[in-house]
């Protein structure tokens, strides 16, 4: 893992794969405000998915003449935002008992409220601004292979009822025995499941959308412009210049909204945010599923997961499956997939693992294949993790007037939003006081965090022993 995290990531590369969510491409898909770039600027964002729109929104939503430039290196949205899965799940129990140990009671039960908040947010924004985003919110169920994973998933669930209270909303969770899940759910060979509050969204759509009225509030949004470099200016040192292939523009301040990509623009990210490609397919489901389902769907085994939703009545192509993640079923686990930034192919092993996957797990509930064929479309995406598996938000150490938010871990949608506030309130001065109640401090941008190497993702593999806490 360490030679593969040391890699140094690729700017983002021309003709990526074709996103379902894509097609067809939204207007603002090439839009340029200006026909030229302007040669100053209050801000400069780079990055256009739900980080970068969010935090524009937030930026130009305080009216006090500044001037916020949004450079994106192809078109709208067309990182990981307009690539994901779909889903809007935080899954934070995975995670709780390592961060109660690692991070303490308090910080753990604050990164699980922050990610159901957000979750809620996101959806609850599309509706007041009425985005035409697919949005749906009801339930998800996380089936379960493997002993180890269901023992730790019990003691999780039990420890955050404790922690955070049995009414707190973001600790809901029922669990389902082996029977039960067969029949609720449809799939067998399963230790159990556990079920709980989640959603899906066209996050692409909704990212438009938010696009849209940071366009209105006055934001400069420049497609196609790919940046080069950025770098302190030598004759203002509280400015930057942001070079790029159509010219360089002089900013007051600097936001990286670049997830996996961070690295190519600010090197001492380099082993510290490493990029994962993931593989995702859109299908169209087997003729005994053609009910519907009712519920988002992971399925957990010992050493990985796939996630997979359902599209929502209303939608285009309601009742299509779109599913992603097994990685880990690759050769050495898909350890070549850490360092990539090419998204423009797919690895074929993993590509006909995610094309056979919801068929193998719904057996004989499956049936046969729809007469126009399983694959709607396949694609692939990058994402960004980091060494302790939170993500990095705030001012960059040393370097005045660079600020980021980046490294979500897969987990974007519900991590990104409320992100985004966070950050804006940090550029405008709010000590850490104002976030001490809802932004968790391991989320914060810090020169401790910049020591941590990267050597694997956290929280995925079964415990070998599980007596109380998670053991790799």
């Amino acid at each position: 893992m360490d030679e593969r995290a040391a890699i140094v990531p690729i700017a983002p590369r021309p003709s990526p794969t074709s996103s379902y969510w894509q097609d067809p491409p939204h207007l603002l898909a090439e839009h340029r405000t200006t026909s030229g770039l302007p040669g100053s600027a209050s801000i400069v964002i780079i990055g256009s998915g739900i980080t970068g729109a969010s935090i524009a929104y937030n930026l130009l939503a305080q009216h006090d003449n500044s001037t916020v430039l949004m450079l994106e290196a192809r078109t709208a949205c067309s990182g990981a935002s307009g690539r994901n899965g779909g889903h809007t799940k935080s899954a934070s129990y995975r995670a709780f008992m390592d961060n109660v140990q690692d991070q303490g009671e308090e910080e753990a039960a604050k990164i699980v409220r922050f990610e159901y908040k957000c979750m809620k947010a996101v959806h609850a924004f599309a509706r007041e601004h009425s985005l035409e985003c697919d949005s749906w919110e009801g339930e998800t169920v996380d089936i379960v292979y493997d002993h180890g994973q269901w023992v730790r998933a019990q003691k999780a669930i039990s420890e955050m009822k404790r922690i955070l209270g049995d009414d707190d909303p973001a600790a809901q969770h029922k669990f389902h025995d082996a029977s039960e899940t067969e029949d609720l759910f449809l799939v067998g060979g399963a230790q159990g499941s556990v079920s709980y509050e989640a959603g899906s969204i066209n996050a692409y759509k909704f990212v438009i959308g938010v696009l849209e009225l940071a366009l209105d509030r006055g934001l400069n949004f420049q497609t196609n412009t790919l940046v080069l470099s950025i770098d302190r200016s030598e004759t203002d040192r509280n400015s930057w210049i942001v070079k790029t292939l159509r010219g360089s523009i002089r900013a007051e301040r600097v936001i990286l909204a670049t997830n996996g990509y961070t690295s190519n623009l600010y090197p001492p990210a380099r082993g510290i945010i490493v990029p994962l490609r993931g593989t995702v397919a859109a299908m169209r489901p087997g003729r005994s599923l053609k009910e519907g389902l009712q519920s988002t769907y992971s399925f957990i085994y010992g050493n990985g997961y796939e996630y997979m939703i359902f599209r929502p009545a209303g939608s285009t192509f309601a009742g299509d499956l779109v599913i992603g993640g097994c990685s880990t079923k690759a050769p050495k686990e898909g350890l070549y997939e850490w360092g990539t930034t090419d998204d423009t192919t797919t690895d074929p092993e993993i590509a006909q693992y995610v094309r056979d996957s919801a068929a193998e797990y719904f057996g004989p509930r499956w049936g046969e294949d729809h007469p126009s064929g399983r694959i709607r479309k396949q694609w692939t995406g990058i994402m960004g993790y980091s060494s302790q598996g939170f993500p990095l938000v705030g001012s960059v150490p040393d370097e005045p007037g660079l600020w980021i938010a980046a490294s979500f871990q897969g987990s974007g949608m519900v991590l990104c939003f409320h992100t985004a506030q966070a950050l804006v309130t940090m550029m405008n001065g709010g000590d850490d006081k104002r976030f001490d109640g809802w932004f968790p401090r391991p989320f914060r941008m810090s020169e401790n965090r910049l020591k941590h190497k990267f050597h694997g993702r956290l929280h995925e593999k079964s415990p070998m022993n599980f007596e109380g806490h998670h053991q790799l």
